[in-house]
């Protein structure tokens, strides 16, 4: 089931972003199914739990959940990945909307997560604030951001595709830093429990795989939109060649950060 909400916060600018490319986010999306895998481990998933995963993309978290035996309900702002989640995952309730001003009750369920999402809600505490509001007291919410720079090998590419974006709103770069995103949610009202890295690769069988791949986010998008696609095309491919195989492949390891706290 989908429906849409009204978007009121940071829905409009992302949801036409990430929308733009929604098969090659997909494809992207399938090989982080590993690191959603850890953050379910954590939590100790059980069947019969109502499951929200905030910025839900093209599903692959739900379809994990709800293989589990959850109850799974998602929200993204991109209509597009939406679709393919609906596909993806049927029997989840899935919502177009705004992660600032989620369409649903208090206390609502036992798991709250946003994977790489909250930090593209213009006010964050404000979006981790509604995270805690619609799960259930004492319930756990996961918060995943990108980890430390140097132990990502997309940090280069990502620092020169930057100037290439339009500069306002773009998000900030410190929530790697120890007690940082620990301190954003404890102004949420959020305790935090527990929190731990993990590192995990994209891998792509090709130039041409990578370039979809990396031509599909978000921030990607914007910076074609801004700057035309060669030149995106280059701020891609001249930092990652230091990753790119004898065979052609390419191989890019990042590092995630984690934490899980509750309302």
């Amino acid at each position: 089931m989908t429906a849409t909400t009204r978007a009121s916060g940071s829905a409009e600018r992302w949801g036409a972003a990430w929308g733009a490319q929604p098969e090659g986010w997909a494809a992207t999306e399938e090989q982080q199914l590993p690191t959603y895998e850890e953050a379910l481990r954590r939590v100790r998933l059980e069947p019969g739990w109502r499951v929200l995963d905030v910025g839900c993309g093209s599903g692959v978290f739900l379809r994990a959940a709800a293989d589990r035996g959850a109850e799974v309900y998602g929200l993204d702002a991109a209509r597009t990945l939406v679709e393919i989640a609906a596909a993806r995952v049927p029997e989840a309730d899935l919502r177009v909307g705004d992660i600032e001003f989620l369409p649903y009750g208090d206390d609502s369920f036992d798991l709250v997560t946003g994977f790489n999402s909250f930090f593209f809600a213009a006010d964050m505490t404000a979006a981790l604030r509604e995270a805690g509001r619609v799960a259930k007291p004492g319930d756990p919410v996961v918060i995943q951001v990108w980890g430390h720079p140097e132990r990502c090998d997309l940090t280069a590419m990502l620092g020169a595709v930057a100037p290439l974006r339009p500069q306002e709103g773009q998000t900030g770069p410190s929530l790697h830093e120890p007690g940082v995103l620990e301190e954003i949610a404890a102004e949420a009202g959020l305790a935090r429990e527990d929190a731990f890295d993990l590192s995990w690769a994209y891998e792509f069988a090709d130039q041409g795989a990578l370039v979809q791949a990396m031509l599909s986010a978000g921030g990607v998008v914007e910076a074609v939109r801004e700057s035309g696609e060669e030149a995106v095309r280059d701020a891609i491919l001249d930092p990652l060649k230091p990753f790119r195989t004898e065979s052609g492949r390419y191989r890019l390891e990042n590092e995630w950060h984690y934490v899980i706290a509750r309302p």
